[in-house]
């Protein structure tokens, strides 16, 4: 009867040794949570005590009525509301931002030269260039994933119609759902919205017109994607590779009080802030004493009632140096390969680059008083991966705590990326437009 027994004891013994160990590991994980600290870039500027963590830059960005930008966004994209509602100035109504379809070069499909290359059915193909709008948060990101709902799956789909025979029966033989292949001028993240987004797509079909490409698209989510364009170009166009330029807006709302004039008791606090001594010693860009600036949830970083308020104006002084400057934007990119880090790969040329307070417009169905925000416009040959974000809280961060106008190309030099802010929240984001000519500074929203 005891030999029966002692298996059944063994395992309830070892069941609650494991047991034990288990409820100790969860309560030192517990406890390394609650002791969690940050380590801050040694910035060594003199206002290096007045400038905002991380989490502290995080918070004051998700802080503000997000909803009223999400709103105007929607109601461009559904076509209730355009640029102009926002800036005031004809320019920049959304059928007139800019528009260059013209100046993108057409090829004859039967001229001569394409009659005596090789495989001439192959130059027979008609390739769409399509400008499309549509609202970020109503999407998961542009690019295609399993399982979501982007903007790429879904104009892939409606593009499923037009493709021709031979590309269907491949199709079916792998087992895919009959889509067409999309093309884009640049993939944008979850929740930023764009009112021009340009993609492409080449069918070998000759029935396939413009309006039935530009019909399927607006019937598959009505109010959250919308064509603004359809027009057959040429077939050597590439919605990325023959864009010259790139236009961002950032719509950043103000709350209460915000962008006004520093007080004089305001100055005399950053003042404060300059004149304080340094916390540790740097190595290699970062603090060298981890006693001396590491943070916990509750305390913050030092004392110190840090500056809250920034005016627009110094933000704009500090977006106006990276104006026709070639620069390496790796501290300023989130996501990127290593391989990517150095070199061409991170470096952009900004065109324009303005900051401008305006008066966000009420929803069409609100008779009530506008919200003040802060819109950015940012143009520029190509971006980074969330750079634009980043640029935006990192300008924010920068202008509160009083830094230099040359502040932002200082931090070109960081050895971390810790030295920017966190990115700002991407429901401020907006893809403008594309363009495939030269960029005309007199197309900008922002003089």
């Amino acid at each position: 009867m005891l030999s029966l027994c002692f298996p059944t004891e063994v395992a309830r013994v070892a069941a609650a040794a494991a047991g034990k160990a288990f409820r100790r590991l969860s309560m030192e994980s517990q406890s390394r949570a609650e002791k969690k600290v940050y380590a801050h870039y040694n910035h060594t500027d003199s206002c290096k005590f007045a400038r905002w963590t991380a989490k502290e830059s995080y918070e004051f960005m998700r802080a503000r009525p997000w909803q009223d930008v999400v709103d105007f966004y929607s109601d461009i994209v559904s076509g209730h509301l355009t640029l102009s509602d926002l800036f005031g100035t004809e320019r920049t109504r959304t059928s007139s931002i800019h528009n260059d379809e013209n100046e993108i070069p057409e090829v004859e499909v039967g001229s001569d030269a394409n009659e005596d290359r090789a495989g001439s059915g192959r130059w027979a193909r008609a390739n769409f260039k399509i400008v499309v709008s549509y609202h970020g948060p109503s999407f998961d990101g542009w690019q295609k994933q399993p399982d979501l709902n982007t903007v790429q799956g879904l104009v892939e789909k409606c593009l499923g119609s037009f493709v021709d025979e031979k590309r269907a029966k491949l199709l079916k033989e792998k087992c895919k759902p009959l889509e067409g292949c999309a093309l884009v001028a640049g993939r944008t993240d979850k929740g930023v919205t764009a009112l021009q987004q340009v993609c492409s797509f080449y069918t070998w079909r000759k029935d396939v017109k413009p309006s039935d490409i530009e019909d399927a698209i607006n019937s598959a989510a009505p109010g959250k994607i919308r064509v603004i364009s359809v027009s057959q170009v040429s077939r050597v166009f590439h919605p990325n590779f023959s864009a010259k330029w790139r236009r961002y807006l950032y719509i950043f709302p103000l709350n209460d009080g915000e962008n006004r004039e520093q007080s004089i008791d305001s100055e005399v606090e950053v003042e404060n802030f300059h004149t304080s001594n340094n916390v540790g010693k740097q190595s290699n860009g970062c603090y060298e004493n981890i006693e001396n600036l590491l943070i916990n949830d509750e305390g913050g970083f030092g004392s110190h009632e840090k500056p809250r308020n920034f005016t627009i104006c110094r933000v704009n002084l500090l977006l106006q140096r990276l104006e026709g400057k070639l620069l390496s934007y790796k501290t300023f990119a989130r996501d990127t390969k290593a391989s990517r880090n150095i070199g061409p790969p991170t470096e952009c040329f900004i065109y324009h680059a303005r900051a401008t307070e305006a008066i966000l417009p009420c929803p069409v169905n609100d008779h009530g008083e506008g919200r003040k925000v802060m819109c950015v416009e940012l143009v520029a040959n190509r971006f980074l991966r969330k750079m634009v974000r980043v640029l935006v809280a990192t300008l924010v961060r920068e202008a509160a705590a009083g830094a230099d106008e040359d502040a932002l190309l200082k931090l070109m030099d960081a050895t971390c990326r810790r030295a920017t802010a966190p990115p700002a929240p991407p429901e401020g984001l907006c893809l403008v437009d594309v363009g495939y000519t030269n960029f005309d500074p007199q197309n900008s929203l922002i003089p």
